[in-house]
């Protein structure tokens, strides 16, 4: 009887109780103590509830009657609100929601770890390393953005990355493993603070095969680009988060615990855009790291997985323009983001067979048309105003113009609308799996996530 209860309590941690997903995944017998040893804190950025519903549409096999089930459905526990301590605007930016989300604080937007007063706060991944415990950051940003920031130091401006770059030395190492990007703030005329790292015994990696070679024993940091990590449908490994969340596991795994931050950066970046493929190219990316992260729980069930979102980005809508439906077929078949095919659109001439082999399906005449249309018009749009104005005809941008005109065929096609090119105010979906789960079960606030994180550590 005991074992069957504990194959009945396994299967409900994996698939939510009620969840229809044929998903099989291999179970230890190990039995979970009473606090979990690992925290893993995972922020989809700019995840609101939209994304993840588009996500389920876009996997769901269409030969079935039903629609498949997620890692994100298996999953879900409650909602949490995200709004900043700003006059009751309710609407938060990425820094205020983070110092949230790490420290349990309610402050002003642009903030990093520090209160209303721009008093430094501290953080659970501060808590974390203050008892002991290993602490890593893998972020699809640049390893100075916002969250990684909120989570590791303290500033009164996001913006400035320089200094928060600096911190990361000048403030002491609070990290063991730094995945992500910024060659740019962190190799530079003035200073080398990769060489820094190194000093202080870091291994330094700038590639993704490089993963794999450290030693469990080294301190890792590892940037991949010179800001943020390009597009999942365009870099070299489509899942490089969970690539780098496999590698920055396996240098933290240790007898005292670790913390570690998670966050798929750029799906904020596709919302802010208002590009569909792009941010959905992010969501599989995330997808598949809770998938891996799924099945490292069933084997480590002293681990805890906190997922949420900082805030809702775009105000994405699945079914626009008063049509019932939304068609995310196009979205299955595209191989490159909408950013690459309009680069390769403004560097060739655009014909029928260059763009359906650039956005890997059949484009309509009336497509193509608006395509060349818009290309050709702004370049004459450049050409005229450059006679009398060349300051400002250097201002008009046809990657900026072939950008809007690739992305409104795509919006076209599926069906998807947009309220916002920044935040808005919506509550946020959170998910959880592993030991003390049910402490993030239902309506939270973002500092309650920390509060309930403080309060776990505290614990060990």
């Amino acid at each position: 009887m005991k074992n069957l209860f504990s194959v009945l309590a396994i299967a409900c941690l994996t698939l939510s109780c009620g969840n229809d997903s044929n998903k099989v995944i291999e179970t230890s017998n190990d039995i979970t103590p009473s606090t979990p040893k690992n925290i893993i804190m995972v922020i989809g950025d700019g995840m609101g509830p939209t994304y993840t519903t588009a996500y389920r549409y876009l996997m769901d096999d269409t030969n079935t009657p039903k629609v498949e089930n997620t890692v994100f459905d298996r999953h879900l526990v409650g909602m949490s609100s995200t709004y900043p301590d700003t006059n009751h605007d309710y609407v938060t930016d990425s820094a205020a929601s983070a110092t949230a989300l790490s420290s349990a604080t309610k402050t002003y937007n642009g903030a990093i770890g520090v209160d209303m007063h721009k008093n430094s706060v501290e953080t659970v991944l501060e808590r974390a390393k203050s008892l002991g415990m290993k602490t890593g950051i893998v972020v699809t940003s640049q390893i100075n953005h916002a969250t990684p920031a909120s989570y590791l130091t303290h500033n009164e401006s996001r913006n400035n990355y320089n200094a928060i770059a600096n911190s990361y030395i000048d403030e002491g190492i609070k990290a063991d493993v730094y995945l992500g990007g910024g060659w740019q703030y962190f190799l530079r005329d003035d200073r080398n603070i990769v060489n820094e790292f190194k000093d202080k015994g870091f291994t330094y990696i700038d590639n993704y095969q490089s993963l794999e070679t450290p030693s469990s024993d080294q301190q890792l940091l590892g940037l991949f680009d010179n800001k943020g990590l390009p597009w999942a449908l365009d870099d070299s490994n489509k899942h490089r988060l969970s690539a780098m969340t496999k590698a920055a596991i396996k240098q933290l795994e240790n007898k005292n615990g670790y913390f570690l931050l998670v966050e798929a950066s750029q799906i904020d970046w596709g919302g802010h855009a208002n590009d569909i493929a792009a941010a959905m190219g992010e969501m599989d990316d995330l997808a598949k790291t809770l998938e891996y992260l799924e099945t490292y729980v069933i084997k480590h069930p002293n681990t805890l997985v906190i997922v949420t979102a900082d805030h809702s980005t775009g105000g994405v809508t699945l079914g626009a323009n008063g049509v019932y439906e939304w068609k995310p077929d196009v979205l299955r078949t595209m191989t490159q983001s909408p950013s690459a095919i309009t680069k390769k659109l403004e560097a060739n001439k655009i014909t029928y067979d260059l763009a359906n082999q650039l956005f890997n399906f059949e484009l309509t005449e009336n497509e193509l048309s608006d395509l060349i249309t818009v290309k050709d018009n702004t370049l004459r749009d450049i050409e005229i105003t450059a006679i009398t104005d060349k300051h400002k005809a250097k201002k008009i941008s046809v990657n900026k113009a072939l950008y809007t005109a690739v992305k409104k065929i795509i919006d076209e096609r599926t069906n998807t609308g947009w309220t916002s090119s920044g935040h808005t105010a919506v509550d946020v979906p959170v998910f959880a799996m592993g030991n003390d789960r049910e402490k993030f079960y239902g309506y939270q606030d973002n500092t309650d996530i920390a509060k309930k994180i403080f309060s776990l550590l505290n614990n060990n």
